[in-house]
């Protein structure tokens, strides 16, 4: 088995070959993703040629994905003309070969379900903090999607209602307090050099620095205290680069376990396992499911 795995981000493209048992071959592209979704799409084509030959195609991409089409239903202006971009048919036209197309976090989740955090569970959350909040719900093993691929937009929980504005569908929500842009915000504000989370935490011995991330912890329990609420989880996969610090996965749980009623602390927080091969991993498993079946 060999499959060529992508997973398409606004800054860069990871790639790779799975074996059926791990990757290999893996590298990393500028995406160039200003230059527009036809240009991201030919630019793929590009780096899976590198690759040649291959039985499948696995694309982990950003965006919202309906995943039967293989098309990009919705995509912001980080990758502009992304939104209808069919990927699957393009991919299947150039290499002869079976393509599967996910969402980013989808399939990460499904890398983490199927190799890494999520083993031995058939039901589970995963909620990635980055530049913005994403989610994946996975029932029995598999995605829920919703009725339009779009299920698991966590980021949109409303947690600051006050602040909503006119036009802005993600205005007083989830996404903009608890995502690290959310953090790196309320940082810049006390310190101007405070740019990225690797600098905030390089400071994290600093009691008002401490006092900034203890509240953007809150942020991100708030929201995590509405979803254990509505899907009685019995884990969560929390995924994302501020996720690495210790501290902060420590103290997501214990105020979440504090927050939350007692019959629902059974569940399970983690963190997740596979960092950034996550998507590939997914996307290679479900390109494995496509030679399955054909």
């Amino acid at each position: 088995m060999r499959i060529a795995a992508l997973d398409i981000g606004g800054t860069s493209i990871k790639s790779g070959i799975w074996d059926g048992q791990k990757l290999l071959e893996t590298r990393e592209w500028d995406t160039n993703a200003k230059q527009g979704g036809v240009y991201v799409v030919d630019r793929a084509v590009e780096i899976l040629r590198t690759y040649e030959p291959f039985d499948a195609v696995g694309i982990s991409t950003a965006g919202q994905v309906d995943a039967k089409e293989g098309a990009i239903r919705y995509a912001n202006d980080n990758i502009p003309g992304y939104t209808g971009m069919r990927i699957r048919d393009r991919m299947e036209s150039e290499f002869h070969v079976p393509a599967a197309v996910e969402n980013d976090v989808n399939a990460a989740a499904l890398g983490e379900a199927r190799f890494g955090a999520g083993k031995g569970y058939e039901d589970f959350l995963c909620i990635t903090y980055g530049t913005g909040v994403g989610g994946a719900i996975v029932i029995g093993q598999k995605i829920y999607t919703g009725s339009m691929w779009s299920a698991g937009e966590f980021g949109g929980i409303l947690v600051h209602p006050n602040e909503r504005t006119e036009g802005d569908p993600f205005s007083g929500c989830y996404e903009k307090y608890a995502s690290a842009t959310g953090l790196v915000a309320m940082a810049s504000r006390f310190d101007k050099s405070l740019t990225n989370g690797r600098k905030i935490f390089e400071r994290l011995e600093e009691r008002e620095v401490r006092k900034i991330v203890d509240l953007w912890i809150d942020e991100i329990v708030h929201g995590l205290v509405t979803i254990i609420h509505i899907f009685n989880p019995p884990c969560i996969i929390l995924g994302g680069g501020v996720m690495e610090q210790p501290y902060i996965l420590e103290q997501v749980d214990k105020k979440t376990k504090e927050r939350i009623m007692d019959s629902f602390r059974n569940v399970e927080l983690k963190r997740a396992s596979l960092g950034n091969r996550a998507g590939l991993m997914g996307a290679s498993w479900l390109a494995g499911q496509l030679m399955m079946t054909d």
